[in-house]
């Protein structure tokens, strides 16, 4: 009997082991998961981002280096913007944004010429919402050489649009190093824009071709220079043709973007890169500026230089902008339309 009491008691003791262990198991299971649905949970709600503080140096260097005598110009089809392409292929690959096509390059033709866009890709960090692109997009090609003014014959093209050019570069630094981009990115750096939009054309014709998922396009172009006595930094180009300035407004928490009369009166929604996308896709693909015809007097010139930038003012719009691109490739919805 005492033999059966102790190995009765030492089954119950097992038991109550084997009991407890399984409901550690168990709740260490549920914690796991628990954890795992909060963090995706907490992730998909994560759509806002705080303005971010950028570095006015870098601003200042890749400007003057875009602008510099040795570029003489950035002519399509040049030595200068073969120099130019090969300095954004550079900070674009050492800051996680790859080449969208075998190469940076997207090559074609004008006039006999070989021209090429650069372009990089920032893939989506989500498994549906990474088929859906949009594109950041400036022109980095210029006049070249022009009629000589007090013995200066090279169009610098700070402000067109080496200026807009550096925004690209700056927010494809900034998503590549975050990489929380939900949808996939593509920067585009376009050609012979001066020569009738050729370069954007050619790639709006291509993706299309290959039945790119467009959602939008941010075009950037002539933001050295700040706007006086207006309630934002910066206009939209077609800004009554969708909801875009009010979204994008509403996303950055503060009015970056606005209406300029003048923009419309001069059709500038047909007068830059924004407007090949556009035809070719049919979504909102509209063009920011702060050049507002009355505050920028050098124009396809020879005094368009760096040095007539203000660089604190580029820095704070490009800070500005980040917010709202943020959301735009991260919200659940494609929430920018067309009226």
């Amino acid at each position: 009997m005492r033999d059966f009491f102790i190995f009765s008691t030492m089954i119950k003791s097992i038991l109550r082991i084997t009991s407890f262990a399984t409901l550690l198991i168990i709740s260490g299971c549920n914690s796991t998961q628990n954890t795992t649905e909060e963090t995706e949970l907490i992730s998909e709600n994560k759509t806002d981002v705080l303005k971010p503080e950028l570095s006015e140096a870098a601003v200042k260097e890749e400007l003057e280096f875009l602008t510099s005598d040795a570029l003489m110009g950035r002519d399509t089809g040049s030595e200068g913007i073969k120099k130019a392409a090969e300095f954004i292929e550079d900070i674009l690959s050492k800051n996680s944004v790859k080449p969208y096509f075998a190469t940076y390059k997207d090559s074609f033709e004008v006039k006999g010429a070989t021209a090429y866009n650069v372009v990089g890709v920032l893939e989506g960090t989500h498994p549906v919402l990474k088929k859906e692109f949009i594109i950041i997009s400036a022109h980095y090609d210029h006049i070249g050489l022009i009629n000589s003014v007090e013995g200066d014959s090279i169009a610098n093209g700070a402000n067109d649009d080496a200026a807009g050019s550096v925004a690209v570069l700056e927010l494809a630094k900034y998503f590549g190093n975050l990489k929380q981009n939900k949808r996939s990115i593509l920067f585009a750096f376009f050609s012979a824009e001066e020569k009738g939009l050729l370069g954007s054309k050619h790639l709006a014709k291509k993706l299309n071709d290959q039945n790119l998922d467009l959602y939008l396009n941010f075009n950037i172009e002539m933001i050295g220079v700040p706007m006086l006595g207006k309630d934002h930094k910066a206009y939209l180009t077609g800004y009554e043709l969708s909801n875009f300035a009010n979204k994008f407004n509403e996303y950055s928490k503060e009015k970056v973007l606005g209406f300029l009369p003048k923009a419309k009166e001069f059709n500038l929604f047909m007068r830059s890169d924004n407007y090949s996308i556009y035809n070719e896709f049919k979504v909102p693909a509209q063009t920011i500026s702060s050049f507002d015809f009355t505050n920028y007097d050098f124009y396809h010139h020879v005094s368009d230089e760096a040095d007539k930038m203000d660089i604190p003012f580029m820095t704070d719009l490009i800070e500005s902008i980040i917010p709202g691109i943020y959301k735009i490739v991260n919200s659940s919805e494609k929430e920018i339309k067309l009226n």
